[in-house]
């Protein structure tokens, strides 16, 4: 590995450890075995390189979101079981992916602090859309159309950003993947009776 991927994964290690505010570029540094310069020079910032370091913690916990044990994903595409599925799978990993979810709401409680890092973010938000949505329709990220990404993406991810508070506060009391999927269906049924969709 060189300076660029080794500062990634230093910054992954301290982020798990530390968090976005108590993490400094001297700790990333000692961790990754740099220097102070190879942060400036491979990523701009020291927030800019926590904010990658970040995003990359989130896309290897979303892998573990797609399919159960390595069992392929039975159900159809945009169907109630494959929802099921996929909420399954998200709530499983909780546990493995806690200490992430913690740094999710740190930023949210503390990212005024680091306005760098909070612009960064927000742009990031769009790729993450994207990310959950195959997981549901099956179709690749590449081929879906920005309308898609902007409506369904957001609705995935507002459903994830609730779930996961609910199972960091209380998983005793935690909406499941057959709870979340039941209402799904109850709401569907108030809209087709009320004539809102075929």
């Amino acid at each position: 590995m060189g300076h660029r991927e080794d500062l990634l994964e230093g910054a992954k290690r301290c982020l798990l450890e530390k968090g976005f505010m108590r993490t400094t570029a001297r700790d990333i540094v000692k961790e990754s075995g740099t220097n102070l310069a190879s942060i400036g020079y491979h990523y701009g910032s020291k927030d800019a390189l926590l904010v990658k370091a970040y995003v990359a913690l989130i896309e290897e916990m979303g892998e573990a979101f797609g399919e159960p044990a390595g069992a392929p994903t039975e159900a159809p595409p945009g169907s109630l079981e494959r929802f099921r599925e996929v909420w399954a799978n998200v709530i499983r990993a909780v546990p493995q992916s806690r200490a992430i979810w913690l740094l999710s709401y740190e930023f949210l409680l503390q990212g005024d602090r680091m306005p760098e890092a909070r612009r960064l973010l927000s742009e990031a938000q769009s790729e993450g859309r994207a990310g959950i949505l195959p997981l549901f329709n099956g179709v690749p990220e590449e081929d879906l159309d920005k309308e898609t990404v902007e409506t369904e993406g957001r609705f995935y991810q507002t459903i994830l950003s609730g779930l996961m508070v609910q199972w960091l506060f209380d998983p005793d009391t935690a909406t499941d993947a057959d709870q979340l999927t039941e209402g799904l269906r109850r709401v569907v049924a108030g809209f087709k009776a009320a004539g809102d969709v075929p």
